[in-house]
């Protein structure tokens, strides 16, 4: 009885040897994480993302800040200065555009702001707002999606979702959440 265990013992591991699923594949296994694949992920040709142009998001931005100044968010305080965290080329074409706003709108160099502090005019030494804009890349069907955000301290601050859409040369809300 022993001489038969014996025979069969090398059989059976010979046959589960050659069983489906139990034998070694000859090709090398890629992992997923080795430098060869990580330099040929990078080469990869993906469909080409949209990207908008500046000057386009300039006029986005200008759109952006244009509605958030003709609301007013200040009302209900005594604000002394708008700040608009832009380029000064844009803040100087926002005070061009609302030469009389109130309260007006001043350059960043003007503001002092501190952490989870309310934002002073340095001129006034009063509160102030800081309005912001954030333009993500084009959408698929060319409409671009932005965040308008307003802050004049932890207490004080919202914003609003806007969908744009291009009319020719200039950008038109579409829609504002």
């Amino acid at each position: 009885m022993m001489v038969k265990i014996r025979l069969a013992l090398p059989l059976a591991l010979g046959l589960l040897a050659l069983a489906p699923g139990c034998s070694v594949p000859k090709e090398n296994i890629v992992f997923t994480d080795g430098p060869d694949i990580r330099a040929a992920m990078a080469n990869t040709t993906s469909p080409a993302q949209k990207r908008l142009e500046k000057a386009d998001e300039l006029r986005i931005e200008q759109v952006i800040y244009s509605y958030l100044l003709e609301r007013h968010f200040w009302d209900l305080a005594d604000y002394s200065a708008v700040f608009l965290q832009a380029d000064d080329a844009q803040v100087l074409a926002m005070m061009k555009k609302y030469p009389d706003h109130v309260p007006p709108i001043k350059p960043s160099t003007r503001a002092r702001i501190r952490s989870h502090r309310t934002p002073v005019d340095r001129d006034t030494r009063k509160p102030a707002m800081v309005l912001s804009a954030e333009v993500n890349e084009p959408n698929a069907d060319d409409s671009v999606d932005a965040i308008g955000r307003w802050y004049a301290g932890d207490a004080v601050t919202g914003f609003r979702a806007f969908h744009l859409v291009k009319a020719g040369d200039d950008w038109q809300i579409a829609d504002v959440k």
